[in-house]
């Protein structure tokens, strides 16, 4: 039974999650559970069972996931925690036969019997690898679906590797579960910053009239880590900077951004425009992308990429990349749009940030800096809107300050859920709106595989080596340049900016 109108997962939902034992179970599934729950989104009737090939006990489980339950109110939460772990179970089995699920579908028609329950709701979370979609998935529905109740299965990304193996991916589970029941989940649509753009957007008049190529001159999402691949350089070089972040996070942000105003604010409304909005980007030009690879530290004291053993020494891996967009409709004509993302930088953070176009010349006796809106995404998250004021005083001259929403200080009071927590919490609620729908995936990776394929084939370009704790290569700014950014006098303003001291020569009064 598919949901044709969404079925809230309130109570006594059987809930599975496969990869139980791994890191990103222990780390985020089984965490994000237990914070909708501490916070009484998630009811003490429902069934949680991990299942995984290692062989465990239910207690060794619950041994694995309490360190990683968050207790923000400290003892108050504890008892909390050991509510939570009594609802957790296990199951050890092979991914690709029947036996393990066998067992589960027992324990769920168990539960589901125990509560009278006629049409039962099952979700199944697989925090697995994308190898084993298909087999956990083809059980699932062979032998724990619930034929005469509600199903929801969550997959993680990669949802394949280019065009092709997307394809086949897709191709293998349509026929085994409808598309309102799959939730193809991207941790960055969960985030707070980026689940609030539609509404910062379309709720404001002042921004919602201003977003457009007249007022626009250049749009930037940047993706910056501060830490290299730490000896995974073996797994990272088969996935590059590209497939890890580009194609997926800051795409979707990017969709985000661009789209045009749904005609209702539900998920498939909202989706329709992210798919719109991507068949108008223009095919990306290999010409106007800069790529980097990062080498040892100006100091010495960390590794290049290429030092890393797990690494061939000859890798053209690209853990840095800059590129341009344009897209060809009305809204966006002309503006350049330039996604970055790279590792082992000088920081970590991930922002978006819009420079408006200058204020026209010869209206003041001083160059006036542009206007920029910049939305933090992480960490510290923050809106704030640079604009151009009177100096306090007697003073004619112009700074630069900003208008500020920071949400550590706006929101003191507000339980402000992680992404994962967002995300499953939307999943119970049959709610598609941060989920990543297959015509979605099929046009974003038209986009990319290209540009791929230009990077990983035999005659690919040698990526720029830039310094590990760096800002990237030394070509960024041209390339930023080029792309119509206006870097502003870095001396006139620091955000967040303090009260500036009163100059020596500055009168007294």
């Amino acid at each position: 039974m598919t949901d044709s109108k969404p079925v809230e997962f309130k109570k006594h939902t059987s809930i599975a999650i496969f990869g139980a034992s791994g890191d990103l179970s222990k780390k985020k599934t089984f965490p994000a559970l237990f914070g909708l729950f501490r916070e009484g989104y998630l009811d003490a009737s429902c069934k949680i069972i991990g299942f995984a090939r290692s062989k465990l006990s239910d207690e060794d489980l619950r041994g694995k996931i309490e360190p990683f339950l968050k207790k923000p109110n400290g003892d108050k939460d504890s008892e909390k925690v050991k509510q939570f772990l009594q609802m957790v179970t296990y199951i050890s089995g092979p991914y690709d036969e029947s036996v393990g699920y066998e067992k589960l579908r027992k324990e769920f028609e168990d539960h589901e019997k125990s509560n009278k329950l006629e049409h039962p709701n099952r979700l199944f979370y697989l925090a697995l690898p994308p190898s084993a979609f298909v087999a956990v998935c083809t059980q699932i529905k062979e032998v724990a679906y619930a034929k005469d109740g509600h199903n929801r299965v969550v997959v993680e990304k990669p949802f394949g590797h280019d065009l092709s193996s997307f394809r086949e991916l897709q191709n293998d589970l349509a026929p085994l579960f409808a598309e309102d029941e799959l939730f193809r989940i991207d941790h960055y649509l969960g985030k707070e910053m980026v689940k609030n753009l539609v509404l910062m957007r379309f709720g404001n008049t002042f921004l919602n009239a201003a977003w457009n190529k007249e007022n626009i001159q250049n749009i930037q999402i940047s993706f910056k880590e501060p830490f290299g691949t730490e000896g995974r350089g073996g797994y990272f070089d088969e996935i590059g900077i590209i497939r890890d972040v580009m194609q997926n996070h800051l795409l979707q942000i990017l969709t985000l951004l661009t789209m045009e105003r749904p005609v209702g604010f539900d998920a498939e409304s909202i989706r329709d425009e992210k798919v719109r909005v991507l068949k108008a980007f223009a095919p990306i030009d290999y010409k106007d992308v800069l790529t980097g690879q990062y080498g040892p530290s100006e100091d010495g004291s960390k590794p290049g990429y290429l030092d890393d053993e797990t690494v061939d020494p000859k890798s053209k891996c690209v853990t840095f990349a800059a590129i341009g967009f344009k897209i060809q409709n009305e809204r966006w004509d002309g503006v350049p749009i330039v996604m970055r993302a790279g590792k082992a930088l000088n920081e970590g953070k991930v922002e978006i940030r819009i420079q408006f176009k200058g204020v026209p010349s010869g209206v003041f006796n001083e160059q006036i800096a542009h206007n920029e809106l910049v939305i933090r995404v992480q960490p510290d998250e923050a809106i704030y809107l640079k604009v151009n004021s009177k100096t306090p005083g007697l003073s004619t001259s112009s700074q630069v300050t900003e208008l500020d929403l920071t949400y550590a200080r706006r929101y003191k009071n507000f339980w402000i859920p992680e992404a994962y927590e967002a995300l499953i919490k939307d999943v119970m609620n049959g709610d598609h709106s941060h989920f990543v729908r297959d015509d979605e995936l099929d046009v974003s990776w038209k986009l990319f595989t290209p540009l791929l394929n230009h990077l990983e084939g035999p005659n690919a370009p040698t990526p720029e080596t830039y310094a590990y704790g760096s800002r990237g290569p030394k070509n960024l700014v041209k390339f930023l340049e080029e792309h119509n950014y206006v870097f502003e006098d870095r001396n006139l303003y620091q955000w967040p900016v303090a009260t500036p001291e009163m100059s020596e020569n500055a009168p007294k009064m």
